[in-house]
């Protein structure tokens, strides 16, 4: 285990959702950053992210890293709905 993991992993600790499980990996020097809905469902696909190396390197990684984890899951939730006015129509 990297020492960028063991940071990262650190710092993931420190959330708990009741709908998502989070996990990281080491990609090369980066860090692999997957969020999986906890009920398996059809259709729910495992959302994933690198951080860089420069950004868990950075002194405001705990910042940098919020932000990140935030802006993905509500990517992640938007990209779950099966259907919405947006989708193209078969």
């Amino acid at each position: 285990m990297s020492e960028r993991l063991e940071k990262v992993g650190a710092e993931l600790s420190k959330y708990e959702h009741p709908l998502f499980q989070f996990e990281a990996r080491d990609v090369g020097n980066d860090i692999e950053i997957s969020i999986r809905f906890k009920t398996a469902t059809e259709g729910v696909h495992i959302y994933q992210f690198v951080l860089r190396s420069s950004e868990v390197d950075h002194r405001q990684f705990p910042w940098i890293f919020q932000k990140q984890l935030y802006d993905c899951l509500h990517d992640y939730v938007i990209e779950m709905f099966s259907r919405n006015p947006q989708m193209k129509q078969y």
